[in-house]
């Protein structure tokens, strides 16, 4: 497969909820199963800054920084062959740049829409400051967390690994199909979170399914260095 986009992803906010597979199974792409960890079903909230984006390999001028806001939940697929991959589907993706959303829903079918977004990361003594920001009708919505500013390696079989290794994106087409593009990056770092705040109206932003997640109790927050990426074209399964 060629490469359709090249990038870096910094300063990954990735808080998880716990949901019963049955809200799910309507999002499910065809050809796939659920990715469970320890047997909890995760929907995660994922805030970060793309930057240095190329798409086949050019730079598209005022499109190449820029946030991005999602909720996604997490799959697992077996080829032919009996091999395994794992990967994310996405509930909706934000971002600041119609051209990007544009290309996102045309070649991907991606749920992607164009809104404000806002980000700041500060780094001050002792604590590493992340906090995103996006507008959905009148009000806006915030991800922040504080963490310890001292980045460290992802534990085996962790509950970070299993949030962190998944490296394809699929997508349930219009047409009944399934298609997957493949994300290719090194293994992370993560930052220990000391202190996270949620301000989010998930009915608004993901729809009644998700409403109940005003009030679910976080199961956990991760905050994550992040790194260059390749994602690359897609393919229909």
């Amino acid at each position: 497969m060629s490469t359709f986009l090249t990038a870096e992803w910094h300063k990954l906010i990735m808080a998880q909820y716990e949901v019963s597979p049955a809200i799910l199974t309507p999002y499910l792409p065809r050809g796939l199963e659920l990715d469970l960890y320890q047997g909890r079903c995760y929907v995660s909230l994922v805030g970060f800054l793309f930057d240095r984006v190329r798409v086949k390999r050019l730079a598209i001028p005022f499109h190449t920084r820029f946030e991005e806001i999602n909720l996604r939940f997490y799959v697992t697929r077996t080829g032919p062959d009996g091999t395994r991959t794992r990967g994310v589907v996405f509930i909706r993706e934000f971002v600041p740049r119609r051209a990007i959303a544009f290309v996102a829903r045309r070649f991907y079918e991606e749920p992607y829409t164009a809104i404000p977004t806002s980000h700041s990361i500060e780094l001050t003594t002792g604590s590493l400051n992340v906090n995103y920001a996006w507008k959905l009708g009148a009000r806006w919505h915030t991800l922040s967390v504080a963490a310890d500013p001292t980045p460290q390696p992802i534990t085996p079989a962790s509950e970070e690994e299993f949030i962190t290794e998944h490296y394809w994106g699929y997508t349930k087409r219009a047409d009944g199909s399934t298609s997957a593009y493949e994300v290719q990056h090194p293994r992370w770092q993560t930052y220990p979170v000391t202190h996270h705040e949620i301000d989010a109206d998930f009915a608004t932003l993901y729809g009644p399914p998700f409403a109940h997640l005003n009030h679910a109790q976080l199961a956990s927050v991760l905050l994550a260095e992040g790194s260059a990426v390749s994602v690359h074209s897609g393919i229909r399964l």
